[in-house]
């Protein structure tokens, strides 16, 4: 492995570990909040658990368990994008914004699987 790339991979990680961090926190707002919908408690406790999961998939790339994290990461992240969809759809779109949003955090999805696809080769390089 060229020694220029850990730096970006290390990156990479900590960025996955920040929205992690940020998807468990988002999710505790809304199931610590009084009066909160039904529908909202499912998708809090959705977010929560890819957040949570996520970290689990770093950990498991990290550690250099095979390629399973990265197939893993793609099945989670598949479900979390469409239950966010869902969640979008179901409160109503108010604006444009709201699909600006969705983009994002398709974005932030990508740059979690890349980083577990990037930890995974690196590992796969290293045996």
């Amino acid at each position: 492995m060229p020694r220029n790339d850990m730096p970006f991979i290390k990156g990479l990680a900590l960025f996955s570990g920040l929205a992690s961090f940020v998807f468990v926190y988002f999710a505790m707002g809304i199931l610590t909040a009084p009066d909160v919908p039904e529908w909202d408690r499912v998708f809090a406790y959705v977010t929560a658990g890819y957040g949570l999961g996520n970290v689990y998939i770093l950990s498991a790339a990290w550690r250099g368990g095979g390629t399973w994290p990265i197939w893993v990461y793609k099945l989670i992240a598949l479900c979390f994008f469409g239950v966010f969809l869902m969640d979008m759809w179901e409160t109503g779109v108010e604006s444009g914004l709201e699909y600006l949003g969705a983009v994002a955090v398709a974005c932030v999805l990508w740059i979690n699987w890349l980083a577990a696809k990037k930890i995974t080769e690196m590992k796969m390089r290293e045996k």
